[in-house]
C-alpha cells in the first residue's frame, strides 16, 4: 500500500507534536523558530491551549501581532491575555490599522490606552475611523494606508512623488485621484504610470470604470462579491460626502471568504467558526449544549405528533419502522435546497425579485424525485410487508414531505433575512422539525384514514 505524502503543514505539525508529547520543548520552540507568522498562527491553533501557553513567550515579539491577526478570536484572546501591557503593545504597534482595528475590541484597556500612546496624531485619527464603522462593513475591513494625487500635475510628478516615498503600501495597483477637499475623482493604474508619456496629465488619465467607490457602510459580503465579479486587487471607500476614507486590499477579502465559508459550515450545528478546536471541555459544553437544548425542543415538538397517532401504530408495528425514512429522505430533500438558497442569498444571487423562480424549480425537481424514490420505496415496502395499501401510503408520504421540504428550504432562508435572522444558524433546526412533522403527519395520517 502506497504511503499518504504528508503536506509541509502536516509534517510541521506532526513533529511539533512529537516533541510535545515527549515534553521537549525547546526542540518544539526550535520548530517552529523559522517559520512563516500564518504558519505559527495555524500550528498553535492545533495544539492544546497548556502547549500554547508554552511555546508563545519563546516567539519573537517583532511577529507576535502578525500571529495574533491570524488566529481565531478564542485563540487571540488566550494569548492576549497572557501578555503584559508593554509585550502586548510592542508586538501590535507596527501593524496596519485595518488589522490593528481587529485585535482592538481583545485587547484589555490598558493595554489599548498605552498603544494608543505610542500612534502619531495620524494613525491615531485612522484607528479610531475604522472601529467606528461595524466590524462586518466595508469602513471595518479598509486599510487607510493609500496613496492619493491630484489631477492637474502630470505624470513626471506622480512618478517622483512615489520615488520620495520610497515604499507603497502592500498590493498597490492604483493611486487615487482626489481634489483639494480630498473627495475621491478616480484611479490612476500603476501600468499607465509605467506606460504613459510623463507629460500626459493625471486627469486624462482616470480611470472610473476599473475603480468604482465602495461605500463604507457597504456590508462585507457584498465587497466580497463585487471583488469577485472585477477582479480587483484593490478598491477605494468613500465616505456619504465622497470623501476618500480607505481602502480596500484583496488579502482582506479572501479572509472574509474564508470566514463565510467557515461560518457557512459551523453554523448549521450551532457553532461558532471563531471557536478554539482545543477549548475547554467545559467551555466547549456550555456552547454546544445551548443548540442541544433547542434540538430537543423540535424533538419534542415532532414526538408530540407521532403521539396523535398511537393508537395507529399500535395496529400496525411496520409503521414505526418506516417512519425514519419518510423524515429523513424528506429531511434530506430540505436541507439540499436550504444550502443552494441560503448561499444564493450570501452571494447576491438569490433576492425577492427571483425567489419565486427558485421555489418553482426546487418544488419541481423534488416533485420529481419524489415520484422516482417513492416507487422505490414502496417496491421495497411491498416485498418486506407484502402489503400494498401500505406501499401505496409511503410512497404518497413520500412525495408530499419532498415537495414540502423544498418549498420550506426554499422560503425559509428569505424569510428569517427577512427577519433579521442568520438562516445559516438557524434555518436547519427549523427545517429539520417541519419536514419531521410534515413527514410523520403525512404518513401515519394516511394510514389512519385507510388501515
Amino acid at each position: 500500500m502506497a504511503e499518504i505524502e504528508l503536506t509541509s503543514f502536516e509534517v510541521s505539525l506532526q513533529n511539533l507534536m512529537i516533541a510535545l508529547e515527549a515534553s521537549d520543548y525547546d526542540e518544539a520552540k526550535q520548530q517552529i523558530k523559522d517559520l512563516h507568522p500564518g504558519e505559527i498562527a495555524l500550528l498553535l491553533e492545533a495544539i492544546q491551549p497548556k502547549d500554547r501557553l508554552v511555546l508563545w513567550p519563546s516567539i519573537e515579539i517583532s511577529i507576535q501581532g502578525e500571529i495574533l491577526k491570524e488566529v481565531s478570536e478564542d485563540v487571540q484572546s488566550q494569548l492576549i491575555s497572557e501578555m503584559t501591557v508593554d509585550s502586548l503593545v510592542k508586538a501590535t504597534e507596527k501593524l496596519d490599522t485595518d488589522d490593528l482595528a481587529d485585535i482592538v475590541p481583545n485587547m484589555p484597556e490598558s493595554a489599548v490606552h498605552s498603544l494608543l500612546l505610542t500612534l502619531d496624531f495620524k494613525h491615531r485619527e485612522r484607528l479610531n475611523k475604522i472601529l467606528s464603522y461595524p466590524e462586518d462593513s466595508a469602513g471595518g475591513l479598509m486599510n487607510t494606508d493609500f496613496i492619493t494625487v491630484r489631477p492637474d500635475v502630470s505624470i513626471r510628478a506622480v512618478i517622483r512623488y512615489l520615488r520620495l516615498l520610497k515604499e507603497m503600501p502592500i498590493d498597490t495597483d492604483q493611486v487615487f485621484v482626489v481634489d483639494r477637499n480630498f473627495n475621491y475623482l478616480g484611479s490612476l493604474l500603476i501600468t499607465s504610470l509605467l506606460t504613459e508619456e510623463p507629460e500626459r496629465m493625471v486627469e486624462t488619465l482616470i480611470n472610473n470604470d476599473f475603480s468604482k467607490p465602495v461605500s463604507a457602510d457597504t456590508d462585507e459580503t457584498e465587497v466580497a462579491l463585487l471583488f469577485e465579479q472585477r477582479n480587483l486587487i484593490s478598491a477605494p471607500v468613500i465616505d456619504e460626502n465622497n470623501q476618500l476614507v480607505g481602502r480596500i486590499t484583496i488579502d482582506d477579502v479572501v479572509d472574509v471568504i474564508r470566514d463565510q465559508a467557515e461560518h457557512s459550515v459551523m453554523s448549521m450545528v450551532g457553532l461558532d467558526e471563531d471557536e478554539d478546536v482545543f477549548a475547554p471541555i467545559i467551555q466547549s459544553s456550555k456552547r454546544r449544549s445551548v443548540w442541544l437544548g433547542v434540538n430537543l425542543v423540535t424533538a419534542f415538538i415532532a414526538v408530540y405528533f407521532i403521539g396523535l397517532f398511537e393508537a395507529t401504530l399500535q395496529q400496525k408495528i411496520a409503521l414505526a419502522i418506516l417512519m425514519p425514512v419518510v423524515a429523513s429522505m424528506g429531511g434530506i430533500a430540505g436541507t439540499q435546497t436550504l444550502i443552494i438558497v441560503t448561499r444564493g442569498i450570501a452571494t447576491g444571487r438569490v433576492t425577492t425579485a427571483n425567489i419565486k423562480t427558485l421555489i418553482n424549480k426546487e418544488v419541481a425537481v423534488s416533485g420529481l424525485n419524489g415520484i422516482i424514490w417513492s416507487i422505490v420505496i414502496g417496491l421495497i415496502t411491498y416485498y418486506w410487508f407484502a402489503d400494498l395499501l401500505l406501499s401505496l401510503i409511503i410512497a404518497l408520504a413520500i412525495i408530499t414531505n419532498l415537495v414540502v421540504a423544498a418549498f420550506s428550504g426554499a422560503f425559509l432562508p428569505l424569510l428569517l433575512s427577512k427577519l433579521k435572522i442568520d438562516p445559516a444558524l438557524a434555518g436547519g433546526v427549523i427545517l429539520t422539525t417541519i419536514t419531521d412533522v410534515i413527514g410523520f403527519v403525512a404518513f401515519l395520517g394516511l394510514a389512519a384514514l385507510f388501515i
